[in-house]
């Protein structure tokens, strides 16, 4: 509560809340780790202002910021005798000074190689599989071969098509590594029990036209185009050079579009037949559709519209050009529906028990 009532009171702030803390164990420890780390390093943040009720996690997170050189201020709740109030009236001075400071940064030029694109698809429906995620693919593509980098997540939606994944691996590790991916979270839900159909493809889906795991899985890897797979990174992990990469994460958008923004992607493009409002809060995400219906109804909520793909009055080139320009136009400062209706927020995954 403390720091989203900081954040109300600092103009063009951000609130990122952890709500676990003491207890993690494990993956989930390193991964939330990763996050921090990753959200107040992110190149879309100008300055950071961390609160928080572990002093010696917030001296650590600081220490290892500095090396970027970011402006950053940090205080713990110790430091304010235990009172809340206190704490918001030293953060929002200290604070204060932060957007004056990278007020003074002006836009300079950056090259296309520079930008980390996140792809994700939800509540699809047979156009995402046809159009929109191709689409997509076909930006990651053109990404690629401009020595950018690009990842899908989405584990457990390759399930049927993680063969087509792992020809694509560019060594025969990285192959058996996708394919031990999803054989993991395969094995997750028969332990628990669970027939993955009417979870994955859930209701919205069937009822839109999916059928299948293996149909919904053959539409959603679309999205990462035709280009050799670097390796499989972790969760909210940094891809370690340019290329095409694969996350092995959770495929809840929240989450998955979360693991993104903590591993430094600074645009996403999430793909959707019948309509998501999930928006990254940190990275300005793209919402497409060629879903007629959908583009209709959802003007000021999907930022492209590529119904006359599905339609068959342009071609998808034709439609890749434009979505291009459209990734060029939010890199540069366009914002998207997401940004201005306020719909951003970051959901940092859990992987077990805590103490």
């Amino acid at each position: 509560p403390a720091a989203r009532r900081i954040a109300r009171i600092l103009p063009g702030c951000r609130c990122v809340t952890m709500p676990y803390g003491s207890g993690l164990l494990g993956a989930d420890a390193l991964a939330h780790q990763r996050a921090l780390l990753g959200f107040a390093s992110h190149p879309n943040v100008g300055a950071v202002v961390m609160v928080g009720g572990n002093k010696p996690e917030l001296v650590r997170l600081a220490e290892q910021l500095a090396s970027l050189e970011k402006p950053c201020e940090a205080l713990a709740l110790d430091d304010c005798e235990h009172d809340a109030l206190s704490l918001t009236d030293r953060a929002v001075r200290k604070g204060a000074a932060l957007p004056r400071e990278i007020s003074r940064q002006r836009r300079v030029p950056a090259p296309v190689s520079s930008l980390f694109m996140g792809l994700e698809c939800g509540r699809s429906d047979p156009s995402s599989g046809l159009v929109a995620n191709p689409l997509v693919g076909r930006i990651a593509d053109r990404l690629v071969d401009s020595g950018g980098r690009a990842a899908i997540g989405e584990t457990v939606e390759w399930l049927g098509a993680e063969h087509l994944l792992a020809a694509r691996g560019v060594t025969p590790a990285v192959g058996e590594a996708i394919v031990d991916a999803v054989r993991r979270r395969e094995a997750l839900a028969v332990d628990a029990g669970m027939d993955l159909l009417g979870n994955n493809p859930g209701p919205t889906n069937i009822d839109a036209g999916l059928s299948s795991i293996e149909e919904k899985s053959l539409g959603n890897i679309t999205k990462c185009g035709n280009r050799p797979i670097r390796g499989v990174i972790g969760y909210a992990e940094a891809p370690p050079g340019p290329g095409l990469w694969v996350m092995d994460a959770p495929a809840y958008a929240p989450e998955s579009l979360t693991g993104f923004t903590a591993a430094g992607a600074q645009l996403l493009l999430f793909t959707t037949g019948v309509g998501n409002s999930f928006a990254s809060d940190l990275c300005p995400t793209i919402k497409l559709s060629a879903n007629p219906v959908a583009t209709r109804r959802l003007g000021q909520q999907l930022d492209f519209d590529a119904s006359a793909v599905f339609e068959g009055r342009e071609p998808i080139e034709t439609a890749a050009e434009r979505l291009f320009e459209a990734v060029l136009d939010v890199s540069s400062g366009t914002l998207t529906w997401g940004e201005v209706l306020g719909e951003g927020e970051e959901v940092v995954s859990r992987f077990g028990p805590a103490l």
